[in-house]
């Protein structure tokens, strides 16, 4: 490791811990969907995770699917991480999407999680991954045999911690009990799409996770862009974009024109009385939630992890502020 990091890294971070465990993370998280390794090549990927260290961003996000080919973020983020100190770094890898033929190539069972993480850990170059995932819940696999095998992950030493993805409060209800039943590994953490356009997990996975002390980790917490507080406030969102190809898409389909002019207006209104951008504005009312231990953010540019990490410099809201965004969004 030759670069030299930023001595006073530490300090520019708030770390919260994650449920009842022991592990604590950074409020913001630097993630490689659709990024690194798709539509950025590996000097930004590098650019970008020196400059998220450097400002006290410990956490990094992977899949087996992310990438274009699949699997190729872990291959470009893996040559990165061994020019930075892996034991003051948490890499999260998860398993549940297509990525080969035949029936064992996706979904949660022990024979395809097993063998998705071995994959993992053979492209990025690492000895183990610090969380890994169950990526999606699978309707056609026991929930017992899912967490058993990240259990059995936990015993062979391949991951430290576990946790789920995209799980409703009910699914992760189920899993919970699975683990009590079999002396399994605990569930430490929950990744759910959250952000203010998209609060479907308000009325149950928050609760849950609440009672079973589960930390959780939102993922795209500016709705694939619609809160970045640029491209979209005149409304208009072309069906060749990324939010309305991926999970604000039904939000998009929805909502006329005028109505998305309306709201993301407000919006952005409201963020600028706060004295930040849109961007900014939602990550902090993404942190604000008591069991909201981090969200993941991607970046293309410097630029972009610099203004991520800014909006921990405002995370309260007044009641009145707090009102407003649930009369434009709720």
């Amino acid at each position: 490791m030759t670069h030299s990091f930023a001595k006073d890294r530490y300090d520019r971070m708030q770390y919260r811990r994650c449920g009842r465990s022991g592990l604590q993370l950074p409020a913001v998280a630097l993630g490689a969907w659709e990024t690194y390794g798709g539509t950025q090549d590996g000097d930004v990927a590098k650019a970008c995770m020196f400059r998220a260290f450097d400002l006290g961003i410990t956490h990094f996000d992977l899949a087996n699917n992310y990438g274009t080919p699949a699997g190729n973020a872990e291959i470009v983020c893996g040559k990165i991480l061994k020019d930075m100190p892996r034991d003051e770094l948490i890499i999260s890898s998860k398993a549940g999407y297509r990525m080969w033929p035949g029936p064992y190539g996706e979904w949660g069972s022990r024979k395809y999680l097993i063998a998705s993480c071995d994959q993992s850990l053979k492209r990025t170059g690492l000895e183990y991954f610090d969380i890994f995932y169950s990526h999606r819940p699978d309707p056609n696999t026991p929930i017992e045999e899912t967490m058993g095998a990240l259990d059995t992950l936990v015993k062979q030493g391949k991951a430290l911690y576990v946790g789920v993805s995209s799980y409703t409060g009910a699914q992760l209800d189920a899993a919970q009990e699975a683990v009590k039943r079999g002396g399994l590994a605990p569930i430490t953490i929950h990744q759910p799409y959250y952000n203010m356009l998209g609060r479907t997990i308000e009325k149950d996975l928050l609760p849950a996770a609440d009672r079973h002390g589960i930390g959780v980790i939102a993922f795209c917490p500016l709705a694939s862009g619609l809160l970045s507080g640029k491209k979209y406030l005149d409304g208009d969102v072309p069906a060749d974009t990324r939010p309305a190809r991926e999970w604000a898409s039904s939000w998009v389909a929805s909502k006329s024109k005028d109505e998305k002019k309306r709201i993301l207006g407000g919006l952005n209104g409201l963020a600028k009385e706060r004295g930040q951008t849109l961007a900014q504005m939602a990550v902090a009312w993404v942190l604000r939630h008591k069991s909201m231990v981090s969200t993941v953010m991607g970046a293309s540019r410097v630029e972009q992890v610099e203004q991520n990490v800014a909006a921990l410099a405002k995370l309260d809201f007044t009641a009145a502020e707090l009102a407003a965004i649930d009369a434009l969004t709720a």
